[in-house]
């Protein structure tokens, strides 16, 4: 995945979930945020940002906050890049070679990030981008997430009627050891990734190769699902 135009600015303060005030080139500037998740463990102030410039000359906020810096990590929090990165890797053989992949597929009352059909066999897979690192470890969700509990426990369901089917959790980083479910903040979906597991669903957790220009799915990362005592 290429962004176009990136520029590097310091981090002021967020007003509100969409918008965000950096210093670029000395100057304030208003920018909009492409993750409206609390991103609060990144977005500090005096932190480096990096920027891509919007192609609308005339929208309010000219440029798109796409990663940050943490410490030694360079972390890309476009919420939209882990969609775009998987299709890429999708397309490009990840799961072998594909005969049908098509985006936002609808069942029923449902809607799941891909639908594909990879040897004559339908699958279905679930993304989740993951910005939140504590020591090596990456963890989901950063706030609690009704919706992502809705889609692994469809998945469970469908699963258990002979569907194949994957949440890939997208870690948007390198320097990654493990996933850990963040048991702390939302037990329950720590628990719907174990019993999706059991029920047969196969849980991918992908690190990336980051920098201010481009994201790409890298290296497989281990996971934890076992919930503390």
């Amino acid at each position: 995945m290429q962004y176009h135009a990136i520029c590097k600015a310091r981090f002021l303060r967020r007003p509100n979930r969409f918008v965000a005030e950096v210093e670029l080139d000395g100057q304030l500037v208003t920018v909009h945020v492409k993750n409206t998740g609390r991103c609060a463990e990144l977005l500090i102030p005096g932190c480096t940002v990096y920027l891509e410039k919007s192609k609308n000359p005339n929208r309010k906020t000219p440029y798109d906050l796409v990663a940050v810096e943490k410490n030694t990590l360079l972390i890309n929090m476009d919420s939209a890049a882990p969609n775009q990165t998987v299709q890429e890797w999708l397309r490009a053989g990840g799961l072998g070679q594909l005969e049908q992949l098509r985006a936002e597929y609808t069942m029923g009352s449902s809607r799941f990030d891909f639908y594909g059909v990879r040897e004559g066999q339908p699958f279905l897979m679930e993304v989740k981008g993951c910005t939140l690192e504590e020591n090596g470890i990456a963890r989901f969700p950063d706030a609690p997430t009704l919706r992502g509990l809705k889609h692994v426990q469809e998945l469970t369901h469908l699963a258990q009627q002979g569907w194949d089917c994957y949440v890939m959790l997208v870690i948007q980083m390198k320097g990654i050891r493990q996933f850990v479910p963040n048991w702390g903040t939302h037990r329950e979906f720590g628990l719907a990734l174990q019993q999706a597991t059991e029920a047969g669903v196969k849980i991918l957790a992908y690190d990336c190769k980051v920098t201010p220009e481009t994201m790409e799915l890298d290296a497989p990362i281990p996971l934890f699902l076992t919930p503390p005592e």
